[in-house]
């Protein structure tokens, strides 16, 4: 009997680990539990199905990639967080090699749904924590929104051009941040 002990936290990061090294389709319970020394049903005492480990290494390596580093630069300029994102994204790109294109076909059936509802949950936070920025950005000029342009609407523009950058693994975002110098600022 194996009596390693593990925590949830250790399987996910090991999860991360796994995706990093191998790729994303080399993600299953049994290589989780190989990479953690610890039996199947161990992942399971944590982890109530396959779909519920894998919408949680999604998530964890979303955060992973969005969490800025502790020498990022602080500032309250939404362009200068924007650039800094789509950094973080190539980096994330290299980091964990075809994931972005990968994990959403890594479910099926039911688990597609628990799959998508997580990383719909992922990127509504990360939405959520852009608008913040962009609200309190103190260089966005006096009547840059209105009906017609609200902070919401320029965040779900920016966060499009995001995942099309993933698509395309193009990280250049000079034309999107032009926009944005000339909408708001």
């Amino acid at each position: 009997m194996n009596t390693v002990v593990t925590s949830r936290e250790a399987i996910l990061a090991q999860g991360r680990r796994l995706v990093q090294q191998e790729g994303w389709q080399a993600l299953n319970i049994r290589s989780v539990a190989a990479a953690c020394s610890i039996s199947v049903g161990s992942v399971y005492h944590y982890f109530g199905s396959k779909a519920e480990l894998m919408g949680e290494i999604v998530a964890c390596v979303w955060r992973d990639v969005f969490h800025l580093p502790e020498d990022a630069p602080e500032t309250d300029c939404f362009g200068a967080q924007v650039a800094l994102l789509f950094d973080r994204l190539a980096e994330g790109e290299r980091q964990y090699p075809g994931f972005f294109s990968l994990h959403s076909m890594g479910f099926l059936g039911q688990e597609k749904s628990l799959g998508q509802d997580r990383m719909a949950r992922s990127w509504a936070h990360i939405q959520s924590q852009l608008c913040s920025l962009l609200r309190r950005d103190p260089e966005v000029r006096p009547g840059a929104f209105d009906g017609g342009l609200t902070p919401e609407k320029l965040v779900e523009i920016v966060f499009s051009q995001l995942l099309s950058a993933l698509l395309r693994r193009d990280y250049d975002c000079q034309g999107l941040l032009e926009l944005i110098r000339r909408a708001i600022y």
